[in-house]
């Protein structure tokens, strides 16, 4: 891959939902914005290696996008006395444009993806999409759907902001409650596709995108216990992504090195912990699912102090998160868990009794690892196999590979 190309890609791994964000925000349409940023980093790949890549490559990508943006609103203008904004359709030049000093504008395009016009069930997958910068066979795979219905949607999604004029702007606080959830799911599903699908190979710079949205997301609502959940959430698992592999293959929570995990990540995310367990204890905020799930991270995390692993408060925590929030992955987790408090053959109890594990890779990890406990090798070879066909990150595949050829 040639430098030009390295750069226009990581400025789309990095910047495109901030970029695309401020680009919609001007008329609300998305598919336009979508189109216009497209057309920029054409035009990147075009030019950058003649004339080279600039010293900001997000500004020139913005100049670009909105250059293009306003060709459209001048054709428009003309043909249907649409009025333009002199401020928001100006011309604009790369050296009137510092993106770091724009306002980003992410967390209003989430609001807006999660308008009560837009159906409740691709809210969520939206945001993934025009803000996170996922495909839609990415979201599909994570919604487990065909990536031609996804895409279906999405594009039906974007139309309806666009001809309702949905406005790019944060609700008052009255409103926002009622779309913080898909905002949060968004958020946390940013950062779980990747760490799900991916293993140890996390999208660049995802992880950080995903916290710093959540940590947004507890400045506008300091008093959202679930905001902060989800902020100790990301912050505590991301802390322990250096340990996740070694020599190229996954090393298990359980056996990971946890001096090589990220003490100020691990710290960050702890203070998000103790905000959220402060609300709840004055009342003023619900326990709830990314705060349990934040508190099971800590546990884990527990063990660079104590140097042991507390599997009764880790059940403990799963049993109620199965309770308030129940989940496949939650399931699977209580499973792994009961192995270690209750023994292999409960655990696999549990795994027999949830439903939806057909096409989980971690389900068919954990059966495989509890019946090589129990000594039912053909049992375990076929689920480790089964596994092994689910899995596309090669750590993974390498570790369940391992597994396997020690039956």
């Amino acid at each position: 891959m040639s430098a030009v190309q390295e750069s226009a890609e990581h400025a789309v791994r990095t910047s495109y939902g901030r970029l695309l964000a401020l680009l919609a925000s001007a008329d609300g349409n998305i598919v336009a914005a979508e189109d216009a940023l497209a057309d920029a980093l054409e035009r990147a790949l075009t030019t950058w290696p003649r004339d080279g890549v600039p010293t900001d490559p997000d500004a020139w990508l913005l100049t670009a996008a909105r250059n293009k943006r306003r060709d459209v609103w001048k054709s428009a203008a003309h043909r249907t006395s649409v009025a333009l904004d002199p401020v928001v359709h100006a011309e604009s030049r790369l050296d009137d444009i510092d993106v770091d000093a724009l306002p980003d504008k992410r967390l209003e395009l989430m609001a807006v993806c999660a308008h009560p016009d837009v159906d409740r069930a691709v809210r969520t997958p939206l945001m993934l999409d025009v803000v996170l910068g996922f495909t839609a066979k990415d979201i599909a795979q994570a919604f487990a759907l065909p990536a031609s219905t996804m895409a279906a949607r999405l594009g039906r999604a974007k139309k309806r902001i666009r001809d309702a004029h949905i406005p790019f702007e944060l609700p008052d606080r009255s409103a926002l409650p009622a779309r913080v959830d898909a905002i949060r799911e968004a958020v946390y599903g940013a950062f779980a596709i990747d760490w799900n699908a991916s293993g140890s190979e996390v999208r660049e710079n995802m992880i950080g995108e995903a916290l710093h949205l959540a940590e947004t997301l507890c400045a506008v609502l300091p008093e959202d216990a679930e905001a902060h959940g989800l902020a100790a959430s990301i912050g505590l698992s991301a802390a322990r992504m250096p340990a996740r592999c070694r020599d190229g293959v996954l090393v298990p929570l359980a056996e990971q090195d946890f001096h090589l995990w990220d003490a100020d990540l691990l710290h960050r995310g702890e203070q998000h912990l103790v905000a959220a367990h402060r609300l709840v204890a004055a009342g003023s905020s619900a326990l709830g699912r990314f705060q349990l799930e934040a508190a099971a991270s800590a546990v884990h995390c527990g063990r660079r102090k104590t140097g042991r692993t507390d599997w009764t408060a880790l059940r403990e925590l799963y049993s109620a998160l199965q309770t308030s929030a129940p989940t496949v992955g939650s399931a699977v987790a209580l499973a792994v868990v009961t192995a270690e408090t209750d023994g292999a053959l409960a655990a696999l109890r549990l795994l027999d009794r949830t439903n939806g594990t057909e096409r989980f890779q971690p389900a068919w990890a954990a059966r495989a690892h509890l019946q090589a406990q129990l000594g039912n090798v053909d049992s375990a070879r076929s689920a480790y196999e089964k596994a092994i066909s689910l899995t596309a990150d090669p750590p993974t595949r390498a570790y369940l590979d391992k597994q396997l050829r020690r039956l």
